[in-house]
């Protein structure tokens, strides 16, 4: 096994200075945290209520992810041209606009008055703002991409040998990709899937945007520490508390695909 390099004495000042940059916030809001009425707080109804409806509406936006981000990762690695190019920078362009800015486009293409909101209400027998598919929808807008982008990259990565040498035997491409390919692509859907679901769980600006903030309909996790900011700073950093715990279990989980194995 090759011996690590030794880490240069001059970078260590800064690397501590980067991860204490990360540090401080963390022990600021366990510092401030009301911990004798934690449990107490965690178990009032607003928190409850806004926790419930975010781990449905995260679950739901992760499965439309799976549902219609496998087929077009799947897609996009199989080959290269400009169209893929194309919706390739589309994917990408909800993880680099201001999540507000993607509230406002879905307002404009599935609002009331949207490019096919007018038309989809009828059929659906709702307007998607400011109801719970709309949150489901904004997450779904903005979490889609992270997986979109890891499974292509996965795909990208694996062996073509195995795949070829099924259809070598005579399984169809249908049956190649599903008893070939998503297998060995297990580990690479698992992140992906848990990434999408941390960042659906984490929205705040589309959701806010496009579905408003209404107890008990949208008012989701982050949406839930927003508003009590202005009446209630300790159930806000108690829901803060909740979302930084959940966010650590969700990391814990894919550290193997970031640090190398020893």
């Amino acid at each position: 096994m090759t011996p690590a390099p030794r880490f240069p004495v001059l970078l260590w000042l800064p690397a501590a200075l980067a991860a204490a940059f990360f540090l401080l916030p963390l022990v600021g809001l366990c510092q401030r945290a009301p911990w004798s009425s934690l449990a107490t707080r965690l178990a009032s109804p607003a928190i409850r209520d806004a926790l419930w409806l975010s781990l449905q509406c995260s679950a739901a936006a992760t499965t439309l992810s799976l549902l219609f981000g496998l087929p077009l990762a799947a897609w996009l690695a199989a080959g290269s041209s400009r169209l893929r190019t194309a919706v390739r920078v589309l994917v990408t362009l909800p993880m680099v606009l201001p999540p507000v800015v993607g509230g406002v486009a879905m307002l404009l293409a599935y609002g009331r008055n949207g490019l096919i909101g007018s038309a989809a209400e009828p059929w659906l027998g709702f307007a998607l703002p400011f109801t719970t598919p709309g949150v489901v929808l904004a997450e779904t807008y903005v979490a889609m991409p992270f997986f979109v982008l890891a499974v292509e990259g996965g795909l990208r990565g694996l062996d073509p040998r195995y795949a070829e040498a099924a259809a070598t035997l005579g399984a169809g491409p249908g049956r190649v990709f599903r008893t070939v390919t998503v297998p060995m692509l297990l580990p690479t859907l698992r992140s992906g899937l848990l990434l999408a679901w941390a960042r659906a769980l984490g929205e705040f600006g589309a959701t806010i945007t496009f579905a408003g903030n209404l107890a008990g309909a949208t008012r989701t996790m982050p949406l839930a520490v927003y508003t009590a900011l202005e009446t209630d700073p300790d159930a806000a950093i108690t829901l803060s508390l909740l979302m930084v715990g959940i966010a650590a279990a969700v990391l814990f989980p894919l550290r193997r695909h970031w640090l190398p194995s020893r």
